[in-house]
């Protein structure tokens, strides 16, 4: 007697293997470059030689993977708690952290990053037990602030790329320039022009067009693709954890902010595709699980995961629910993990290359904050948060030399990366003005 198969338009069940490969593929496509990219971009900053680049590529999609898993199938699962939200979303090193570990590469190394990280998780955890309590703090005014701050601090990151990257001696080269704006116009044609998996695909199908050109301009080197292995499990420890409270500071903030913005990814995935809001359990439960994979994540040496937007976009237009075709995805993305010659390879895109896809990245995060900012009304009192409060933290760091006779820890934390300024501003600023305009 043939088993029945689940729908994978369920949320549970295990579905006919060939209609949740093609599914789980769809999601991997959308999500790999975006995974990996943060790793490369960090690996550059803080000097890495190519076999710990590697290392740390192969940590982005082990980690996600893991963190993956973890949400869609929570290790814990009682009436009015679990860890893990149980919802179809995908997890990947996210862009948001890119700007402050940026800043503390350049002046420490990836062990400080990852030491930060582990103490952001237990910030993530406590907001997961808080939830409730302190959710008031973080209207869209507040998160839409610090989201759009956040694309417009990764806006030089993405033009230096494209000009081939400072530390290249092609910097600024014209041919670096014709790459970049070719990846980026077959990034931009898919997403407007093109429909289904293509457009899915955008920024994926540009880099694989910009490596076409990179090649023929004879700006690849696969040297060290030939030289890495075909199998190596991932190292725990590798990159070491190192506790700078400047570090802990500045990632501990951003690790609670982005706990807060999680509930819009998991609000998106569940009105979108099941046509109702998540439950508290669920929220808190993803939030945990948030904190716990990061501190696990950070032993393994991959960088701070959050939810993809791209991929809460696949599962409400599809509406396949299926958390096996999503786990199904995370499984590829740990095989991927285990083979360092892939690693090596994502390695060799050049630096035009990534910037012209990721300009596009950027510009999507910084409008996706206004977005969330304008689900308010942009009153005085809202324009006036909204303005002061990127204007402290883009200008303090264009002049990080203006707070020169500070301690150390003051430049790393307010002078580095403008995410920090700009969020305590937001909270602080949204807590002291008045609700409503005084009568003029």
């Amino acid at each position: 007697m043939s088993q029945t198969r689940a729908s994978i338009f369920e949320s549970d069940g295990i579905p006919a293997f060939s209609k949740a490969l093609p599914l789980a593929l769809q999601h991997v496509v959308a999500m790999i470059v975006g995974c990996v990219t943060p790793a490369i971009l960090i690996s550059d900053v803080a000097g890495l030689n190519e076999r710990d680049r590697v290392i740390l590529v192969q940590a982005a999609l082990f980690v996600s993977a893991i963190s993956t898993l973890l949400q869609l199938f929570p290790v814990f699962n009682g009436k009015k708690f679990q860890l893990g939200s149980r919802l179809p979303v995908i997890m990947g090193i996210s862009f948001a952290y890119v700007p402050s570990m940026q800043a503390i590469a350049e002046s420490y190394d990836v062990g400080t990053i990852l030491g930060a990280q582990v103490i952001g998780g237990i910030v993530a955890i406590l907001v997961g037990f808080t939830i409730r309590k302190i959710r008031v703090l973080f209207p869209p005014i507040v998160t839409g602030t610090v989201v759009f701050t956040i694309g417009l601090s990764l806006y030089p990151t993405a033009v230096k790329y494209m000009a081939g990257g400072a530390s290249s001696p092609e910097y600024g080269s014209w041919k670096n320039w014709l790459v970049a704006f070719f990846t980026l116009a077959v990034v931009v044609g898919l997403n407007h022009f093109a429909k289904g998996t293509l457009k899915l695909a955008s920024i994926l199908i540009g880099i694989i067009a910009g490596y076409a050109a990179t090649a023929c301009f004879g700006l690849v080197d696969f040297s060290d693709v030939s030289s890495a292995g075909f199998f190596q499990l991932p190292k725990p420890l590798h990159f070491g954890l190192h506790f700078e409270p400047s570090a802990c500071v500045a990632i501990g903030i951003l690790f609670g902010i982005n706990s807060i913005q999680a509930i819009g990814d998991f609000s998106a995935t569940t009105v979108g595709s099941m046509n109702r809001e998540p439950k508290t359990k669920e929220l808190q439960g993803g939030i945990l699980m948030y904190g716990i994979s990061n501190i696990a994540g950070a032993l393994f040496g991959g960088l701070p995961t959050a939810t993809f937007s791209q991929n809460v976009g696949i599962v409400t237009t599809t509406k396949v629910i299926n958390r096996c075709v999503l786990g199904l995805a995370a499984v590829i993305l740990m095989v991927a993990g285990f083979v360092p010659k892939f690693s090596a390879l994502l390695t060799t895109i050049p630096q035009c290359v990534l910037g012209g896809a990721t300009i596009s990245v950027f510009a999507s995060i910084a409008m996706t904050g206004i977005k969330l900012i304008m689900r308010q009304e942009m009153n005085f009192r809202n324009s006036s948060i909204v303005g002061l409060s990127v204007a402290l933290g883009m200008g303090i760091t264009q002049v990080s030399d203006s707070l020169a006779s500070f301690p150390a820890w003051v430049t790393t934390i307010f002078g580095k990366s403008p995410v920090v300024v700009a969020t305590l501003a937001a909270i602080l600023l949204n807590i002291i003005l008045p609700k409503e305009e005084p009568a003029s």
